[in-house]
């Protein structure tokens, strides 16, 4: 039975709820990363590493909140300070003990952490840092770098998926501000000296799209130095990154202090919530006139903020993770899973590769095979083949063939949890394996 068809069949339920959803949501998604042909599939619980579906079916797996969930779904210790806040109220619309319990754990494993601040999602993170350093610099302009993603807000979507268009409702004139450049130090270094405006620039910590493109070795370290010596504000997005790759982030694993850093995902244990964090002179363009040095403050709203409920699920997150076992675990984990999708495509002579950093890892199906079955973090890679995705049609029905086997990737991409076990890389390497021959056999996929 072709891929689409069999998914249509496994998928009654799904689909049914699908054309409800269709009458009253766009494309009847609520999240773009989410939409799907012919439909998505809608999940009913999860547990540990796994999801079930509301036609029963259970499924490995590798979206894991978006990459908040590093201990999995419904782990006891957040769950149960979850559940005991939910008791107590859902929203005081007054400071509580928890928020200070929450930005004491933040600054205590990450590195750059002086003070935080709070907020209700990683694109308003981003947002209040490029604000706070527009505010210290006095300078409009910033830097961002080609397909870094840093949320939806209007200064960052450029060149992050609109492949150099304006993307669409924003005014040209919002991004006269923005400087799109590629990862080179010798670009930066000549976008100052051509411009006397530049007051930040941000990137994301592990390269281009949550490490599609790896930025190259040296680059971050590089990077600050010359904001240092230009006195532009050094921001490091890790709202993917951080607590994953390490308890401190990349920071920690590159020996590197950020002026600012931006935080989300894991920060809230599966709850929404962001943070931005850094130096406590930057983050006073928050304090009230009298309580520091400014008499003007950067205003900051927003009825979430530090949302007791996510506040203690972050609290609880945060402290289960801080000595770095679960980062282990789920590194070691996907660099097993790595090596084997890699083993799978040398067996079958296609074309592709499978590579990642920490506890991710991406599915490159296009460009050439790799040479040996072995783990791959991507910076060994040809850039010009790291930049050219997986053929759209073919990504889609790679999608749908793993799912009927049982797998659910985050695209054509993935993020291990330490709920994660030997028994679930084992099974996705058997679907990965059916799922590939299927493609081939449907003429989806050419061997080498």
């Amino acid at each position: 039975m072709p891929i689409e068809q069999e998914y249509i069949d496994r998928h009654p339920g799904s689909r049914a709820l699908y054309e409800r959803a269709s009458r009253v949501l766009p494309s009847g998604v609520t999240h773009d990363s989410r939409y799907l042909r012919p439909f998505p599939i809608y999940a009913d619980r999860a547990e540990g590493a796994h999801k079930w579906d509301v036609d029963g079916h259970r499924y490995i797996d590798f979206v894991v909140g978006h990459g908040a969930l590093l201990l999995g779904h419904n782990h006891p210790a957040v769950t149960a300070a979850a559940a005991a806040q939910l008791a107590r109220g859902t929203h005081y619309g007054a400071s509580h003990l928890h928020e200070i319990e929450w930005a004491e754990e933040v600054t205590r494993l990450v590195p750059a952490a002086e003070v935080v601040r709070f907020t209700s999602s990683g694109t308003e993170a981003t947002l209040m840092a490029l604000r706070l350093a527009r505010a210290a610099t006095g300078k409009p302009g910033v830097i961002k770098f080609e397909r870094h993603f840093h949320g939806w807000h209007d200064y960052v979507v450029a060149a992050s998926s609109y492949a150099g268009r304006t993307p669409p409702g924003i005014p040209a004139a919002t991004l006269e501000s923005v400087l799109v450049l590629p990862p080179d130090l010798e670009a930066v270094e000549s976008a100052f000296a051509a411009r006397d405006d530049i007051g930040a620039v941000i990137v994301e910590a592990a390269g281009a799209s949550s490490g599609q493109v790896p930025l190259p070795n040296g680059f971050l370290h590089g990077l600050a130095e010359i904001c240092r010596r230009r006195g532009a504000v050094f921001i490091m997005d890790e709202v993917v990154t951080g607590f994953r790759w390490a308890p401190g982030g990349v920071q920690e694993v590159e020996g590197i202090r950020p002026d600012l850093v931006t935080l989300a995902k894991i920060l809230a244990g599966g709850f929404p919530g962001g943070a931005v964090a850094g130096r406590r002179d930057l983050l006073e363009y928050l304090q009230f006139p009298g309580g520091g040095p400014r008499t003007e403050k950067v205003g900051h709203p927003g009825t979430f903020n530090a949302n007791p409920l996510s506040a203690a699920a972050g609290v609880a997150c945060l402290r289960e993770i801080a000595d770095g076992t679960h980062q282990r675990r789920a590194a070691e984990l996907a660099a097993s899973l790595r090596s084997g999708m890699n083993a799978v495509l040398c067996e079958l002579g296609i074309p592709g590769v499978v590579y990642g950093q920490s506890s991710a890892f991406r599915v490159l199906l296009a460009g050439t095979m790799v040479p040996e079955a072995q783990d791959y973090d991507g910076r060994e890679l040809p850039r010009t083949l790291l930049e050219s995705p997986t053929p759209p049609e073919r990504a889609r029905l790679l999608q749908l063939a793993l799912l009927n086997r049982g797998v659910q990737l985050f695209g054509t991409a993935g993020m291990l949890s330490s709920a994660h076990t030997e028994h679930d890389i084992d099974a996705t390497l058997d679907a990965w394996r059916d799922s590939l021959l299927q493609l081939r056999a449907e003429g989806y996929l050419d061997s080498a």
